[in-house]
């Protein structure tokens, strides 16, 4: 298998408890990376920097932090990651989730083994407060064909469990900012610029949720942001008037709700238990 990168940002508003988990879940790895990159956006908390500076005095030659001095936006934050990496495959992570210990090795092995495909993700549990409390499960199509009629409604991957190929990353015009949206902004335009995906039906990451979460899901700001981005998608061509405008219509519905309509929303509609590999 070639080296690899992982990619993490930070900033100040995360846990200190749920950082050193995710850096746990990197470290602790049956395959492991040749680098990990982290952001930090912007200035840390103390507790935040105690365990940063923790890990890459551990291990000072997997560690490479990239600081900016005020907050430059997380799609910023990311595109100054992938520039920043070295190997020309790269795992994503997010500072606050877990990665199953065979993640990596997984996701790398379908990726050589599948040499078409440019971005790999694979299932993920949502879990709140603790691993063991399962809420939901993100179950996601696995095949590309399927994964571009479901990018039309919604996000195809689940961006955590990402891995891909840097190259086809820079083709398609790396992250940008749009808040709450970058990530799905880049697999769109990584569809467009004719790059494969594939999700593995495996539950291969442990997502941390709250009813914040939700929380921030809704209201008009995001609304407006969600907005933009399905503007973006149009632009672009990746849908069609009649798609934004349906589209438009149904996102206006879930993101106005109530917080607590919205939660039994996405657990009624959003988390469904489609046939996926064994957990771990």
């Amino acid at each position: 298998m070639k080296d690899f990168s992982v990619l993490i940002t930070v900033y100040d508003k995360e846990n200190p408890e749920y950082f050193k988990e995710a850096l746990e879940s990197i470290i602790n790895q049956t395959l492991m990376p040749s680098q990990v990159v982290v952001v930090k956006d912007g200035p840390l908390t103390k507790e935040l920097d105690e365990v940063l500076g923790y890990f890459m005095k551990a291990h000072p030659d997997l560690f490479t932090a990239l600081v900016f001095d005020k907050q430059i936006g997380r799609g910023e934050a990311l595109r100054r990651g992938v520039e920043r990496c070295k190997f020309g495959i790269i795992a994503i992570m997010d500072s606050d989730d877990i990665s199953c210990s065979d993640r990596f090795k997984k996701e790398a092995d379908f990726l050589e083994n599948n040499s078409e495909i440019d971005i790999v993700g694979s299932f993920a549990f949502e879990f709140m407060d603790k691993e063991s409390n399962i809420w939901g499960r993100r179950n996601l199509p696995t095949e590309h064909e399927d994964i571009v009629r479901f990018a039309k409604k919604r996000m195809p991957v689940n961006h955590v469990t990402i891995m891909f190929k840097r190259d086809v990353i820079l083709r398609a015009g790396n992250y940008e900012n749009l808040f709450g949206f970058e990530d799905y902004y880049l697999m769109v335009r990584a569809i467009k610029s004719g790059s494969r995906l594939a999700n593995i039906p495996e539950y291969l990451a442990k997502v941390r949720i709250s009813d914040d979460m939700f929380r921030r899901r809704g209201g008009f700001r995001y609304l407006l942001n969600e907005i933009e981005a399905q503007k973006k998608f149009l632009a672009i061509g990746f849908l069609s008037y009649p798609e934004f405008l349906s589209n438009i219509f149904m996102k206006s519905i879930v993101r106005l709700m109530p917080n607590f309509a919205r939660k039994h929303f996405y657990k009624a509609f959003l988390r469904k238990d489609y046939p996926a590999g064994e957990s771990r």
